[in-house]
């Protein structure tokens, strides 16, 4: 079997779009459409044919190409079960638990409220990656518009439990903003300064921070390390629930 075939752009002021191109099937998936013309334009350079879209939740710089793109192609819409009657012109529901046949492989759902109450994941266990929409960022994660921060922090810990080498492909380009907010609440994490750094140089270039691995996200993301002790002393909680580790973490981030 060939391996997935991935192909990431920038749209609108901070968004990435991404297209999932299965070579043995020839499907290609958009991951969201955050702009129906940025996703033509990656088809073109790519030569793919647009199949599915996965979407991840509704908010509209994550649907707001559906109609267009459905209109166009003829495409199959899936999206979260939990959000169906805010997706536009949704064709599949899905939910926890759930599998999605795309192609020679399957997407396997993770429900991750929180960001919005149906927000999914979609995880390619055979390609090693997952599509995390606005759940978690590379040295951040998603705002709690919907949820509360006790279900974020479950969210976020069903995707720590993926492997650590798992690719993650998320919806937006914060990084340079997350990492000066995590030195102020991890300042002793030195492989957290050094990705700072290598992250200040990228967006210098004008490159992107996207996609990271599990494996440096638990390493240097603040969110995904409410049981570090040095994160705890810093903020005075030693002691205190992991999710309400999350929460105070999460509240000076919205407050930075």
């Amino acid at each position: 079997m060939a391996p997935l075939q991935i192909h990431q752009f920038p749209c609108l002021s901070d968004n990435y779009g991404v297209l999932v191109h299965d070579p043995d099937a020839d499907l290609t998936a958009s991951i969201d459409t955050p702009e129906a013309a940025a996703v033509e334009r990656a088809l073109a350079a790519t030569g793919w044919r647009l199949t599915h879209v996965l979407n991840t939740h509704h908010h509209h710089d994550h649907t707001g190409g559906n109609l267009e793109l459905k209109e166009r192609t003829g495409c199959t819409i899936v999206g979260p079960r939990g959000e169906a009657a805010r997706v536009p012109g949704l064709d599949v529901a899905v939910g926890e638990g759930d599998s999605y046949r795309f192609g020679t492989r399957e997407a396997r759902i993770i429900e991750t409220p929180g960001h919005t109450l149906g927000h999914i994941a979609y995880h390619f266990a055979g390609d090693k990656v997952a599509f995390v929409g606005d759940t978690l960022f590379a040295l951040g994660c998603g705002r709690v518009f919907e949820g509360t921060p006790a279900q974020m922090w479950a969210s976020l810990s069903k995707l720590m439990a993926l492997p650590a080498d798992t690719t993650i492909y998320c919806g937006h380009e914060y990084t340079q903003a997350n990492a000066r907010f995590a030195v102020t609440v991890d300042p002793a994490n030195e492989a957290l300064a050094r990705r700072a750094a290598e992250i200040a140089d990228l967006r210098a270039r004008g490159e992107p921070t996207v996609p990271t691995t599990l494996a440096a996200e638990l390493a240097t993301n603040p969110f995904l390390r409410a049981d570090d002790p040095d994160i705890r002393a810093h903020l005075g909680m030693a002691n205190a629930d992991p999710a309400d580790v999350f929460a105070e973490i999460r509240r000076r981030k919205d407050n930075f």
